[in-house]
């Protein structure tokens, strides 16, 4: 008798959460108030660009406006921290890579968030890798990996490379590759990629490996040379570039970035499947996914436990890299 009594308020309270889990849900969104989807690199980025390509259809899903918030910064952390901090009710998105949660931790002794427990990822979204990329005009010389390595050797201390930041994925790539060969070089970081590519057109540092979709355009018109990519493979959308491990000699060398969404981890679970269904039914969507190809990323939509756990195994392998080439800031 006891028992069934214990099994039906049981019972009782489990469709009490339910219906409050499902009340919750209902009230999102809020009519009149936008989605703001926070990217932590300016304008012209892949996060910003990444929020273009599914802006339309992500307004259609939920019936509001999807505002693109570029709060950019401090190596993506202004952007996190904006979004960790935001009301967890479902109106507040943050879009971030895999350096901002599990590189700039290694590198930054005071962060203003934990990456792995103030947000919450809904899923990711695609891969980036970066090309090792130099002005056609300013740097003609460079026409293949090891031109740029025999430049290096010849002049310690004299050739650089731009980042997006330090402690970004540009920046180790540019460290991982001159600690391999032994080089020299001197890292030059700057507030995002537009500015970065700025001081690459005007001569002003010799090398960027900058990520794929931003970078691929200029390509196609000529103004940069691209001299390999750091994935481990090529890529779709210029397959005719080498990988590094190709292009370099230097076998299993693989430095690619990926993308997720992420919510404030206090935000109700309801409100966060809502969320996760509609951005992975857009992410998955042909059209899309063909968009991205097209730019040079790689399509690799996960769910959250599937990229909460890639997170915590990067934390360890970048915190390594990051002690290994000294960008840990002090």
């Amino acid at each position: 008798m006891l028992n069934r009594i214990w099994q039906g308020a049981r019972a009782a309270a489990l469709l009490a959460g339910f219906v409050a889990t499902t009340a919750i849900a209902q009230e999102f969104p809020q009519p009149g108030r936008p989605l703001m989807f926070v990217s932590g690199f300016p304008a012209g980025t892949a996060p910003d660009i990444y929020g273009r390509l599914i802006q339309a259809r992500i307004q259609q899903e939920l019936g509001v406006s999807m505002v693109i918030d570029i709060r950019s910064g401090a190596s993506g952390n202004i952007g996190m921290e904006f979004a960790a901090r935001a009301a967890p009710d479902g109106h507040t998105v943050v879009i971030a890579t895999s350096a901002m949660l599990a590189i700039n931790p290694a590198v930054f002794p005071r962060m203003p968030i934990d990456t792995q427990t103030d947000l919450v990822p809904l899923l990711s979204v695609f891969d980036a890798p970066n090309f090792m990329t130099v002005s056609t005009e300013k740097r003609p010389q460079f026409i293949n990996c090891q031109t740029v390595i025999d430049a290096a050797r010849a002049a310690p201390g004299r050739l650089n490379y731009a980042s997006t930041g330090i402690g970004a994925s540009t920046h180790l790539a540019g460290a991982q590759f001159a600690s391999a060969f032994g080089l020299d070089m001197v890292h030059i970081p700057y507030r995002g990629g537009p500015f970065a590519m700025t001081a690459l057109y005007q001569g002003d540092v010799d090398v960027f490996f900058y990520q794929t979709g931003p970078v691929i355009e200029f390509y196609r018109e000529g103004r940069v040379r691209l001299l390999a990519v750091t994935s481990a493979t090529r890529i779709q959308a210029v397959p005719e570039i080498p990988t590094v491990a190709e292009a370099c000699n230097l076998p299993g060398f693989d430095s690619t970035t990926w993308y997720a969404i992420l919510v404030p981890a206090r935000m109700p679970p309801a409100i966060q499947q809502r969320l996760t269904d509609v951005f992975t039914r857009v992410a998955n969507e042909p059209e899309i996914r063909d968009r991205v190809i097209a730019m040079g990323f790689a399509p690799a939509v996960a769910d959250g436990p599937s990229t909460r756990a890639r997170l915590a195994r990067d934390a360890v392998v970048w915190r390594d890299v990051v002690d290994r080439v000294g960008a840990r800031q002090q």
